[in-house]
C-alpha cells in the first residue's frame, strides 16, 4: 500500500517537474525568438528606410545640379544597371503637376491617389489592393514649391521575415520535442536520489535492518545534503540500536553470577529456622541487590555516553576547584592505606563539563590509584594546559598492568589479574572513558608492572568563568 502511495507521489511530482521545465522551456524560447523576430523586423524596415533617404538626397542632388533631364538620365542608367533594387520615383511640381514618374510594372497594385504629395508630407504608405504589402515613401521639398518622392515596398523584407517565421516555427516545433525529451531526463535524474531514498527506507522498514544506506552522488546540491543527513540518522539509528543491544548483552550476561547468588541466599534463609542464619542471609540479599542497582546504573550510564544520548549539564567547571574537592573526599581512605596524595594544579584551568560526571570520572582514577598503590607509596593529580586542551592526570607508584591487560582495561565488566583479588564491578574504568568521551574528551593510560600507572585525561580548554 506504502509503496503504490510513494509511486504515485513520485510519479506526481515527476510530471510537475517535466511540466514546469517544458513550459519553461519553450517560453524562453518563444520570448528568444520574438525577440530576434522583433529585432530582425526592425533591422529590415531601418535598412528599406536608409536606402529610401539615402537615394531620395542623391536623386535631389542630381536635380539641383543638372535639372530634370539630369534626374531622368540618372533613373535610366540605374534602371538599364540593375545596381539598385526597384524604387518609386516621383517629381510634382509646384502646381502638382507630375514632372516625373517612375513606378516598376509590378507595382500596379498601389494607388498613388492616396499619396500625400504636399511639402509637409515626409513620410507615407500606400497598401496594395491585391496583396499584403506597402510602399513606403519619403518626400523632399526641392524649392520653388517643387517636391521630389522616392519610394520602396515592404515585399523583399516580408518575404524574408516570412521565412524566418517558418524556420522559427521549426525551431519552436523542435523545442517542444526537445523539450518534452529534456524535461523527462531532466526529471528521471532529479529524482533518482529522492527514489533512492525511498527505495532505502521501505527496504528498512521491510527487513527492519538499519545499515542499507542511500547513494550519495557527489553533486553537493539540496538532494546530496538530504542523502548525507539521512546516512547520518541511519548511523545514528544503528548506534543506538547496537548500543542497546550490546547493554542488554552485557546485562544479561553479568546478572547471572549475582542473581545465583541472591537465590543461594534466598535458599539458605529458607532452609535454616535458625533466625540469626536467616537475618544474616537476608542482609547478604539486600548487599548483593544493592550491587546489582549499582552495577545497572553504571551500564546504563555507559551506554547513554556511548551512544550519545547522554545528557550533560554543561558549566564551566574550575579544575582546580574540582581536584580539591576529590582529593579531599579520598583523604581518610588514603590515610588508612598510608598512600601519600599530591595535586600540582596550573590556575586559571577551566573546563565546559558536567561538574558531578566529571568529578565522579576523576574520583573513579583516584579510588583505582589508592587502592592499588601498596603502603609508603604515593598518588599525584597534576593539571596544567596544553595547547587548547587541558590535562589532568593521575600517576601512582602502585604495581603497574602488565601489558596483556592494557588493551582491555577501559571494557565492560573486564577485571585484570590483580583486580581480582579486591571487590568491585569492573565498570570504574568503562565509566571513566565513557564520561570522557561524551565530553569530546580522551582518556589514555601509560603502565608497566613495578613503575606505577599514569591516566591521561584530555579535555578541551573553555575561556568561561567557571560557575
Amino acid at each position: 500500500m506504502s509503496s503504490r502511495w510513494s509511486d504515485r507521489v513520485s510519479q506526481a511530482l515527476g510530471l510537475r517537474l517535466a511540466a514546469w521545465y517544458l513550459g519553461t522551456f519553450l517560453a524562453s524560447t518563444l520570448v528568444i525568438g520574438g525577440l530576434t523576430y522583433g529585432l530582425l523586423a526592425s533591422s529590415l524596415e531601418a535598412r528599406d528606410h536608409d536606402v529610401i533617404q539615402s537615394t531620395l538626397r542623391e536623386y535631389a542632388a542630381r536635380y539641383q545640379a543638372g535639372g530634370l533631364p539630369a534626374l531622368a538620365r540618372a533613373i535610366e542608367i540605374e534602371q538599364r544597371s540593375g545596381r539598385r533594387e526597384p524604387l518609386f520615383v516621383r517629381l510634382v511640381g509646384p502646381f502638382e503637376d507630375v514632372l516625373l514618374y517612375s513606378l516598376p510594372e509590378t507595382w500596379g497594385a498601389f494607388d498613388l491617389s492616396e499619396l500625400a504629395g504636399g511639402p509637409n508630407a515626409i513620410w507615407g504608405q500606400v497598401r496594395a489592393r491585391d496583396r499584403n504589402a506597402i510602399l513606403e515613401v519619403a518626400t523632399l521639398p526641392l524649392g520653388g514649391g517643387t517636391v521630389l518622392q522616392v519610394g520602396k515596398t515592404s515585399e523583399s523584407r516580408d518575404e524574408l521575415l516570412s521565412r524566418f517565421r517558418r524556420v522559427l516555427l521549426l525551431g519552436l516545433t523542435a523545442a517542444l520535442v526537445i523539450g518534452i525529451a529534456g524535461g523527462l531526463f531532466l526529471t528521471r535524474s532529479t529524482l533518482k536520489p529522492l527514489r533512492d531514498l525511498r527505495d532505502a527506507v521501505q527496504r528498512i522498514l521491510n527487513t527492519g535492518q538499519t545499515n542499507d544506506r542511500v547513494p550519495v552522488y557527489g553533486t553537493d546540491d539540496a538532494v546530496d545534503e538530504l542523502s548525507d543527513l539521512f546516512n547520518a540518522m541511519l548511523a545514528r539509528i544503528t548506534t543506538l540500536i547496537d548500543g542497546m543491544r550490546n547493554a542488554l548483552d552485557h546485562v544479561a550476561h553479568d546478572l547471572r553470577t549475582p542473581m545465583t547468588r541472591l537465590r543461594v541466599m534466598a535458599e539458605t534463609a529458607l532452609a535454616t529456622n535458625d533466625p540469626v542464619k536467616q537475618r544474616e542471609a537476608l542482609s547478604d540479599v539486600l548487599e548483593e541487590s544493592d550491587r546489582v542497582l549499582s552495577m545497572l546504573t553504571t551500564l546504563m550510564d555507559i551506554s547513554e555516553a556511548e551512544t550519545g544520548t547522554m545528557m550533560l549539564t554543561r558549566s564551566a567547571v574550575d579544575v582546580t576547584t574540582l581536584v580539591a574537592e576529590v582529593i579531599d573526599l579520598y583523604e581518610d581512605t588514603a590515610d588508612e592505606a598510608r598512600v601519600a596524595v599530591s595535586a600540582s594544579v596550573a590556575p586559571g584551568l577551566v573546563v565546559s563539563a558536567d561538574r558531578d560526571r566529571l568529578r565522579q570520572a576523576l574520583a573513579n582514577l583516584m579510588d583505582n590509584a589508592i587502592k592499588y598503590t601498596p603502603a609508603g607509596g604515593r598518588v599525584e593529580v597534576a593539571a596544567a594546559r596544553e595547547g587548547a586542551s587541558v590535562v589532568i592526570r593521575v600517576r601512582d607508584t602502585g604495581a603497574g598492568i602488565p601489558a596483556h591487560d592494557l588493551p582491555r582495561i577501559f571494557d565492560r565488566l573486564y577485571r585484570g589479574d590483580q583486580s581480582r583479588a579486591t571487590r568491585g564491578l569492573g565498570l570504574g574504568l568503562s565509566l571513566v572513558r565513557a564520561y570522557i568521551e561524551a565530553h569530546g574528551g580522551t582518556v589514555e593510560v601509560e603502565s608497566a608492572p613495578g613503575t606505577g600507572s599514569t591516566f591521561t585525561i584530555r579535555l578541551p580548554n573553555s575561556r568561561e568563568e567557571p560557575s
